[in-house]
């Protein structure tokens, strides 16, 4: 990128009308709304000519990288086996999730043994310190790892080793986070099996804490959220089921607009229906936009890969377009980026093509309190266009 360019003719979602976005030394330098469309070879008031690099994106949507906050490896590593010997291929992982549209993940670790635990967390700490001494140029950030696990309901666990199972206290709590404070972002736990005080000392230490893989009635769920949880770990998987006389913890979740929703949008872990309630809910509690929601891939470690079948702990996975199962068919996850999400959701008209920019960029960062496009942000920024049905992007 030029040390001075300037963007015209853009649309950001959730914004009315078109803006001009400066960019100098690689940082937002200003937004300013156009009151008329721009045309760079016009001799205007105002002029360009101070900067090196004018692009007109012809009304096309402009935003900051995607952030994937559920995704549990790439390129045949699993988060939870990471080492610190392995860091040169979660850079590798970076750099692929970059050329995906990512600009920063939550490495997430499902539940396993402590010492797996803690040795993908020192690696991750590692890592993370490297980078700050040392930034790489188009390459995702790490912006802290997502625990999902081992704090689950054994009945809803799924894909999770039952072995490895923890009780939700606050002494197993405090041995499972040990000295990584700083290196976790968040934590999805089962709120029904929490001992008191867990909820509130996460949050004093800065962990988003995420509702997931729960029997959690509604008055449970709504409870945890009064205590400080601010999450939902991909909605409508691994929880109750809905029911009119018992919303459980989604429905609490999505009647709650403090709480932000993971949800999945590959086709298979919900389907295009209830995708359809999700987002139609989603809109009508936070009026018209649906900023309670927010996409995941919950990509599992052969993406960037082809189908097959790939190790997965002490089992196989195997992945069929994309669809990845156990041996005996339970559904793990999936190997599909997280804007094929964003993607499928235009494809199939369930929502705009605004709506699905903000579930995988300005709505996950609101969930664990990044800031959206403003000025000094790094200019790490994607075009988004339409054709028919189809959501396209590139990098500016």
């Amino acid at each position: 990128m030029a040390d001075r360019q300037v963007i015209v003719n853009a649309r950001l979602p959730q914004r009315p009308g078109l803006y001009k976005i400066a960019i100098e030394a690689g940082r937002i330098n200003a937004i300013t709304p156009q009151t008329e469309v721009i045309t760079p070879q016009a001799n205007q008031p105002g002029s360009l000519s101070t900067f090196t690099n004018v692009t007109d994106i012809k009304g096309d949507w402009v935003s900051l990288g995607a952030i994937d906050l559920q995704i549990n490896g790439a390129l045949g590593l699993a988060f939870p086996d990471l080492r610190v010997t392995q860091l040169d291929q979660l850079q590798d992982i970076c750099e692929l999730l970059w050329q995906q549209g990512i600009s920063g993940f939550c490495p997430t670790i499902v539940t396993t043994s402590l010492e797996n635990l803690h040795g993908s967390l020192a690696a991750i700490k590692t890592f993370q310190q490297q980078r700050r001494q040392q930034p790489r140029p188009n390459s995702a950030a790490l912006l802290g790892a997502h625990l999902e696990g081992p704090f689950l309901n054994h009945a809803k666990r799924g894909a999770h080793p039952a072995q490895y199972l923890q009780p939700l206290t606050l002494a197993a709590l405090k041995a499972v986070v040990g000295e990584f404070v700083d290196t976790i972002s968040i934590i999805t736990l089962a709120p029904e099996q929490a001992e008191a005080g867990v909820i509130h000392w996460l949050t004093e230490q800065n962990i988003t804490v995420s509702l997931g893989h729960s029997l959690a009635t509604e008055e449970q769920a709504s409870v945890a959220f009064s205590q400080g949880a601010t999450m939902v770990t991909h909605a409508f998987n691994a929880m109750p089921a809905h029911h009119h006389r018992e919303p459980g913890l989604l429905g609490a979740a999505l009647a709650d607009p403090k709480v932000h929703c993971g949800f999945i949008a590959d086709g298979q872990h919900i389907c295009k229906t209830m995708l359809d309630l999700l987002l139609r809910v989603g809109r009508g509690q936070k009026g018209q936009t649906t900023d309670g929601l927010f996409l995941v891939s919950d990509a599992l470690s052969p993406l960037g890969l082809s189908d097959g079948v790939y190790p997965w702990d002490s089992r196989q996975i195997n992945v069929v377009e994309g669809t990845a199962r156990l041996p005996d068919g339970t559904l793990s996850g999936t190997t599909l980026p997280l804007i094929a999400g964003a993607q499928n959701l235009v494809r199939w008209g369930l929502c705009s093509v605004q709506e699905a920019i903000t579930l995988v960029t300005t709505h996950p960062r609101r969930a664990i309190r990044l800031p959206d496009i403003e000025v000094h942000q790094p200019a790490q920024l994607l075009r988004w266009s339409q054709s028919g049905n189809q959501l396209h992007w590139q990098h500016l």
